[in-house]
């Protein structure tokens, strides 16, 4: 794996343009990011910072284990989960706080084997988590490249406290996925908060955060027209294993 200083600055790059205005991701201080910097540490975001203008002094460095196993400590208060992150800090002298969905990240950096994570708050993708019927909404898969992208269907998560909670409510969801799906998912989604992307790089972060909103912001417009019309389960499936779009993903740096 490339050296911690290198996949900061890559987490740099994939944090800044995931928080560029115009890509109306995120505002203020909104959304979060991650990376692995090796099997034992991980770089996250420091909470208040915000992700366009970034700087490699707003990421804190922790050991992954520690904050791994807060998952298996009971009912913990928010005091009991702060003095937690400034022990698991690699750096003991560095005033950043980590972000409050810490322990979310680390997951997704270990359970779903991911090594870069964008948390985002997209208003085409909120609309959708925001509305009563999401759970209809996001029951099928829209076009190819959704596909080939985001994979052959989203993890969903109910709403849940954000924080340790929140971190225990997608660890069950990552679960209940792999084992239906034999793999891990590209896209977590979470009600009435936000959608999570997961990539072997930085540039696939960045991506399926990309198609995800696109196909929201499709989605949306179906409703327009007597709602969405889903590819049936062989077509996405066919989509999903074709030699052909396995090769493109390739290309595209998608795995």
């Amino acid at each position: 794996m490339a050296n911690a200083t290198q996949v900061l600055q890559e987490l740099v790059g994939m944090s800044r343009s995931l928080g560029r205005p115009e890509r109306d991701l995120v505002i203020l201080g909104e959304g979060n990011t991650s990376a692995l910097c090796d099997d034992s540490t991980f770089w996250v975001k420091a909470s208040g910072t915000q992700l366009a203008t970034i700087k490699e002094s707003d990421f804190v460095r922790l050991w992954l284990r520690p904050i791994r196993e807060l998952l298996d400590k009971g009912d913990l208060s928010d005091q009991e989960v702060k003095e937690a992150f400034e022990a698991a800090k690699v750096d003991p002298s560095s005033a950043k706080r980590p972000s409050v969905e810490t322990v979310l990240h680390a997951l997704a950096l270990s359970t779903a084997g991911a090594k870069f994570v964008g948390h985002t708050h997209p208003t085409a993708v909120n609309a959708l988590l925001c509305s009563t019927k999401v759970e209809e909404a996001i029951a099928g898969r829209l076009f190819p490249d959704e596909i080939v992208v985001c994979g052959p269907a989203p993890a969903y998560v109910p709403y849940t406290d954000p924080g340790l909670p929140l971190a225990r409510a997608v660890h069950k969801a990552l679960l209940r996925y792999m084992d239906e799906w034999g793999m891990p998912p590209k896209v977590i989604l979470m009600q009435n908060h936000g959608m999570i992307a997961l990539g072997n790089s930085a540039k696939e972060v960045d991506s399926v955060t990309a198609m995800y909103e696109k196909t929201c912001r499709i989605l949306l417009g179906t409703f327009a027209f007597g709602g969405p019309h889903f590819l049936s389960e062989e077509h996405v499936m066919r989509i999903f294993t074709r030699p052909d779009e396995a090769y493109r993903r390739r290309e595209l740096k998608l795995e």
